[in-house]
């Protein structure tokens, strides 16, 4: 009695480790991918997502470059120059030699200079690199933001044509089924033989509609394949996506990137007021010059200078209106721009709503269609075997059975894509 209980403990031990194997065969053989990942995978696989990189280096070479207006500037600089005339003294007193200044004359010097009208302005040039920064990034982002429609469009495609296959199965058999009735019908002298053969025609042309219906979806999954860097072939198991909560909310990436600009052109303005700025700076010279500060002395002799300068260009205040002009009506082509937007979106939203109204009811209705198919066909069935009805009846009751139950898997995958695409209409991931 021991030795029985033990043997039936370590049955149930083996059978555990068996059906453990077995689900591990089934999840290595069946992989399986769901609408999100592949979304992630192709945003991450696009050549694209090498931009953001490339976005980010230049910025932060830009704002070094901008920085460097806060570091002192060098300047060495050097002349030779010969004169028509050089200051004289025109007077003569009896026994002091007054030099005479050469007409050749030579210099040169090293000077340091800090802007201090930089130290003020350089953050805005900071700012600005900043900005135009994200308005590439939010570039970018738009278009990798329009692969979800593509991926969309071929991850339900997949789910659809998969759907008409299970179907035709479904169809095959209930052909199948009736090939064995009329076979029956034929056995009892009720039916002919061409009766079979009819509905074996029908079964080879459900054949031909299912290679057909693989080989659109192998051209699929390979686009598919490309966009996400994975492969998918006939093991890779799509789950069907999840019903979304739908908003009517509208965050397009393209209002982000409207902002950014306006915003760019704001610090633009600023940038302009700072270039009409007097441009103030300390400076300390030092040189070697023939003559050296001291005009009436002839020799080479070192010198140094140190102080402020001040420099104004008023010329850049002739195109100031006019800047600011150009920078106002751009700011209202990007509010254009916007507002096209949203009407585009609104537009688009209605008649995806619409779309959406529409396939509930057509559900509605599929179900009820279904449902009496079924029983017509059932009653067809059931007069095959006696022989009141012919193979052609009951194909074409199979067959309106058929469509009638795909139409209705069809609009059901048709409203989960329609309501994804909403979500992407309105830019709620």
């Amino acid at each position: 009695m021991i030795k029985i209980l033990i043997n039936k403990q370590k049955s149930k031990w083996l059978i555990g480790i068996l059906l453990i194997f077995s689900l591990n065969a089934l999840a290595q053989q069946y992989d399986t991918l769901n609408l999100d990942e592949c979304l992630e995978m192709a945003k991450r696989n696009y050549p694209l997502i090498k931009q953001y990189a490339l976005i980010e280096k230049t910025k932060e070479y830009s704002i070094a470059n901008a920085q460097k207006g806060y570091l002192p500037q060098f300047n060495i600089a050097g002349q030779a120059t010969y004169q028509s005339d050089v200051t004289k003294i025109p007077i003569s007193l009896p026994g002091i030699d007054i030099p005479i200044i050469s007409r050749d004359q030579y210099k040169i010097y090293g000077e340091v200079s800090q802007s201090i009208t930089d130290l003020f302005t350089v953050k805005d040039q900071k700012e600005y690199i900043n900005t135009n920064s994200e308005i590439e990034t939010q570039k970018t982002e738009i278009e990798l933001y329009k692969l979800r429609e593509r991926i969309n469009n071929l991850y339900f495609g997949i789910l659809i044509i998969n759907a008409q296959i299970q179907q035709i199965e479904i169809l095959k058999k209930d052909i199948q089924n009736g090939i064995e009735q009329t076979n029956i019908a034929i056995s009892n002298g009720v039916a002919l033989k061409s009766a079979a053969d009819n509905l074996k025609a029908e079964l080879l042309k459900a054949n031909q509609q299912t290679i057909e219906l693989k080989y659109t979806r192998k051209s699929y999954a390979d686009m598919l394949s490309l966009y996400i860097g994975k492969q998918i072939d006939e093991n890779t198991v799509l789950e069907m996506p999840m019903k979304k909560i739908l908003s009517t909310t509208i965050n397009r990436p393209e209002l982000k990137q409207f902002d950014l600009q306006k915003k760019s052109f704001d610090i633009q303005n600023k940038l302009i007021n700072d270039k009409n700025l007097p441009r103030l700076s300390v400076f300390f010279q030092v040189g070697l010059g023939r003559p050296g500060l001291n005009m009436l002395n002839n020799n080479f002799k070192g010198y140094y200078i140190g102080g402020l300068r001040l420099n104004w260009n008023f010329t850049s205040l002739y195109t100031l209106k006019n800047e600011r002009e150009i920078l106002a009506l751009n700011q209202s082509a990007i509010d254009v721009q916007r507002e096209t937007l949203l009407f585009n979106t609104n537009l688009t939203l209605k008649q995806q709503y619409a779309d959406i109204t529409k396939m509930e009811e057509l559900i509605e209705t599929d179900k009820s269609i279904v449902e009496l198919r079924e029983k017509i066909k059932n009653t067809i069935l059931n007069q095959l075997t006696n022989g009141t009805a012919t193979t052609n009846d009951y194909i074409i009751s199979v067959n309106a059975v058929e469509q009638a139950k795909l139409n209705l898997v069809l609009h059901e995958i048709q409203l989960l894509m329609t309501e994804y695409n909403i979500q992407t209409t309105t830019g709620n991931q």
